[in-house]
């Protein structure tokens, strides 16, 4: 008899968005990046096939980011990985940064919700590192705010806010990038 192991892929913080059809979304209350009694409710460790996160890793510290990576080492499958995309601090755009810097956006009715980081290329790739992953740029600015980008598969996960799909960014000018990972478990 072959048995079939279906692949769980999780939307962290997916808010009112479907834009990954097939995947679980969920949302902070029910799946909390930094209280692993949420994920113990749901998940066994090495079950979860890949997890993906837009504009949700700014809203932690730096060091509830690498909690947060380690708790999802736990529960990613050998292999798996994070698609991770979170503001570009290297975007070299006043009235982005001005949206994207530290104590904005966030729900007015929610003040914790509100950016803890900007993250650039450097900062999220060793946060990841630091929790125990291979990582890979897919979109970025350098620190002269050249935009780069590495091509990426959709099917592993589409980014709305992403060079690929978000209408703002199609043609030759860049309006609202973000900085996007893959975190591979290794």
């Amino acid at each position: 008899m072959v048995v079939i192991e279906k692949e769980i892929k999780v939307v962290i913080g997916a808010g009112e968005y479907n834009n990954n059809p097939g995947w679980l979304h969920t949302q902070e209350e029910e799946l909390n990046l930094i209280d692993e009694t949420t994920w113990e409710n749901k998940f066994s460790h090495n079950s979860l096939t890949a997890i993906l996160a837009e504009h949700v890793w700014e809203h932690l510290t730096f060091e509830e980011g690498i909690q947060a990576a380690k708790l999802c080492y736990k529960y990613l499958e050998p292999s798996g990985y994070i698609r991770c995309a979170v503001p570009d601090g290297y975007f070299l755009d006043v009235d982005y940064q001005n949206i994207v810097k530290i104590g904005g956006p966030g729900p007015k009715d929610h003040p914790a919700a509100s950016h803890k980081i900007v993250h650039n290329y450097r900062t999220l790739s060793n946060m990841f590192a630091e929790a125990g992953y291979k990582v890979t740029l897919l979109e970025y600015c350098d620190e002269a705010g050249n935009f780069h980008y590495n091509e990426w598969d959709a099917e592993d996960g589409v980014i709305f806010r992403s060079k690929k799909f978000d209408p703002r960014n199609q043609g030759d000018k860049l309006c609202f990038p973000s900085l996007i990972i893959d975190a591979f478990k290794l």
